[in-house]
């Protein structure tokens, strides 16, 4: 799906999702990624939901969001609350929903000038 809003430039805007892949930009990223307005984390270890753990969380707390968008894949699954114990202990908010919700979101968020990070994992079927 494409997304068109107007952005401020020199930040990273999510341009586009689809299955197995989200744009960033003009680059289209295959894997998992993290977002935040200012920096993009091409290797988050994570490639499904199954595979979260909380040492993942643990980059993510390191940007320094006041929210991060946990975006599940197709479908809106919610972690065990253990799971992001490192973003609770940090005091930074989260939400989680689908990663098509999470690049909107992300988007909205940043052209707020929000400091919003968006953890997302690539939508790769109904079932994942």
């Amino acid at each position: 799906m494409q997304i068109r809003l107007d952005m401020p430039s020199g930040q990273n805007v999510i341009r586009s999702y689809a299955r197995g892949q989200v744009t960033i930009n003009r680059e289209i990223y295959r894997t998992s990624v993290l977002v935040s307005p200012e920096r993009i984390v091409a290797d988050w270890p994570p490639q499904s939901f199954v595979a979260l753990a909380p040492a993942h969380f643990e980059p993510v707390a390191a940007l320094a969001p006041e929210i991060v968008l946990i975006g599940t894949g197709a479908r809106l699954r919610f972690p065990p609350p253990g799971l992001v114990e490192p973003l609770a202990r940090a005091g930074i908010g989260f939400e989680i929903m689908d990663t098509g919700a999470a690049c909107r979101t992300y988007n909205v968020l940043m052209a707020e000038g929000r400091r919003v990070v968006a953890a997302l994992l690539m939508i790769e079927g109904e079932a994942d």
